[in-house]
């Protein structure tokens, strides 16, 4: 066998190996057939397919409608962020003003929550004032007795004005009802007294402001004409 036909022997063998470089399938007895050749597929011919709310209602919308549709829907996602940004504004103020309002609850509860012990000593204080009132018996007590019985007053005093204990004392003021407690008059002729405390029994107390006890009092009253009491017996 000459090199002419051992070539195209290679050849037939080699193409046998890989039908597709060669275009040919072979089959038995030396008989082959042409197969095409695969064709490439541009990437540009695909058409990409959006499934969005448009495609899957099976609208076809031009891009302008597209656009237009795309605006709307922003619109409605601008107002909708609005009335969440608005409720929670809403929701912020109404809680930063629950929370002044129980700590002004609170601390108004503070202020009035040792009402009931401060009303308990007040009569412990008016002793002192019974005993300091005869200032003849007060004065013939022993001196270092009587300093000391003063500066527990003092003490005292000075407690209940740290927890927002005042006196209340009217002498020389004009009567007021909603306030004081009249339990006698004292007549004058001086009209310019008249309806004013004359005399002091007991004083009165305020706590951070509130009346707590309203002093007794005795007030200045107009002189009873005789001719008229002579009549009137």
């Amino acid at each position: 066998m000459d090199s002419t036909n051992n070539d195209k022997i290679n050849t037939s063998q080699s193409n046998a190996t890989d039908p597709q470089a060669s275009g040919r399938m072979p089959l038995a007895a030396g008989v082959d057939i042409d197969v095409p050749a695969p064709k490439e597929e541009n990437i540009d011919d695909v058409e990409i397919e959006a499934y969005n709310d448009d495609a899957l209602s099976g609208e076809s919308l031009t891009p302008k409608e597209q656009m237009h549709r795309l605006r709307d829907k922003l619109r409605e996602c601008v107002k909708e962020k609005q009335a969440y940004l608005d409720g929670w504004q809403r929701s912020k103020a109404d809680f930063v003003n629950y929370k002044k309002r129980e700590a002004e609850n609170k601390g108004e509860f503070l202020k009035f929550a040792r009402e009931e012990l401060i009303t308990d000593l007040l009569p412990v204080l008016e002793s002192f004032h019974m005993a300091f009132a005869n200032k003849e018996a007060w004065g013939k007590v022993d001196e270092s007795w009587r300093r000391g019985v003063e500066h527990i007053h003092t003490q005292l005093t000075q407690v209940l004005e740290g927890h927002g204990v005042t006196a209340l004392d009217p002498l020389g003021k004009d009567f007021d009802p909603n306030e004081h407690t009249a339990i006698g008059t004292i007549t004058t002729e001086d009209a310019l007294k008249h309806h004013k405390v004359a005399e002091v029994l007991q004083l009165g107390y305020r706590l951070n402001g509130k009346l707590i006890r309203s002093p007794r009092v005795k007030i200045y009253g107009e002189m009873a004409d005789a001719t008229s009491e002579a009549e009137k017996q």
